[in-house]
């Protein structure tokens, strides 16, 4: 579980990486002009960071299954090695999906003004700046779009589904608060980010709305990786008992520096 929560960590701190930087520079220092070259990159980043987390949670979402309805296999099914290689393919699958859809989207012809009406490059506005027919490519996308993330979503929910069919068999009330608080932060998680990315990307563009969609997508590109380590440590008993220790440790730190000034008076 950890193996992966640091994964997704690394996932949350390279989206806002991305996007943050250039819309703090247009918000505070008022330049708007990001190069072609610029555009193109980060709308690669963003889908690549965006399409790896998609799949990362469904392969979270098995993990949470074995661990809840196979707990004393949980080690022989779910090794070190087969943690490494589905975190891999998580990557390399995210890395193409990102390179067919960037590249779907910038060898379309773009018309003056060259503007895109958002924070940051993302498909839906870079979409609709375009002055090509765009129908064929949309349906390109919303196909590839549709299979990989009904794929990973379908994982998802078919491993919820047996998660709660074995907590609803547990005899003991103990046992299944421990099941519950062991795949809720998750499932929170899953539901953050699927609600705000298929607001996002599962529609045509001509159903894009500059001030709807700014706040939707920094709902995904920035509150949703902000909340991430919220939600899984406040109900992360282990995560807690070290916060504790660290916040226990800065007091103690702080008690004997007071403490050194006193003891020097004469």
């Amino acid at each position: 579980m950890y193996f992966f929560l640091g994964n997704l960590s690394l996932l949350d701190i390279l989206c806002p990486t991305v996007t943050v930087p250039k819309m703090l520079e247009a918000l505070l220092l008022e330049n708007k002009v990001i190069s072609f070259t610029g555009c193109v990159v980060q709308l690669f980043f963003l889908i690549d960071v965006v399409g790896t987390e998609i799949f990362l949670l469904a392969v979270m979402a098995y993990d949470r299954y074995v661990a809840i309805c196979h707990p004393l296999r949980y080690v022989n099914m779910v090794s070190m090695k087969l943690c490494a290689h589905l975190a891999i393919g998580t990557w390399v699958v995210g890395f193409f999906n990102s390179l067919l859809h960037t590249s779907l989207v910038f060898t379309l012809w773009f018309c003056d003004p060259h503007e895109v009406d958002q924070y940051y490059c993302d498909i839906p506005p870079v979409l609709a700046a375009s002055c090509s027919p765009t129908y064929s490519r949309e349906l390109v996308i919303l196909t590839v779009a549709g299979v990989l993330g009904s794929s990973a979503f379908a994982i998802t929910l078919i491993s919820y589904i047996y998660i709660l069919w074995a907590i609803l068999g547990m005899n003991s009330s103990e046992s299944r608060h421990k099941a519950f608080s062991t795949c809720g932060s998750h499932l929170t998680a899953v539901c953050l980010f699927y609600g705000t990315t298929i607001c996002t990307y599962v529609r045509p563009s001509s159903t894009y709305s500059p001030h709807r969609d700014r706040i939707v997508s920094m709902l995904y590109g920035i509150l949703t990786p902000l909340l991430n380590p919220i939600i899984y440590s406040l109900r992360n008993k282990e995560v807690k008992c070290a916060l504790r220790r660290v916040i226990s440790q800065v007091r103690a730190a702080l008690t004997r520096q007071e403490c050194v000034p006193q003891c020097l008076e004469p």
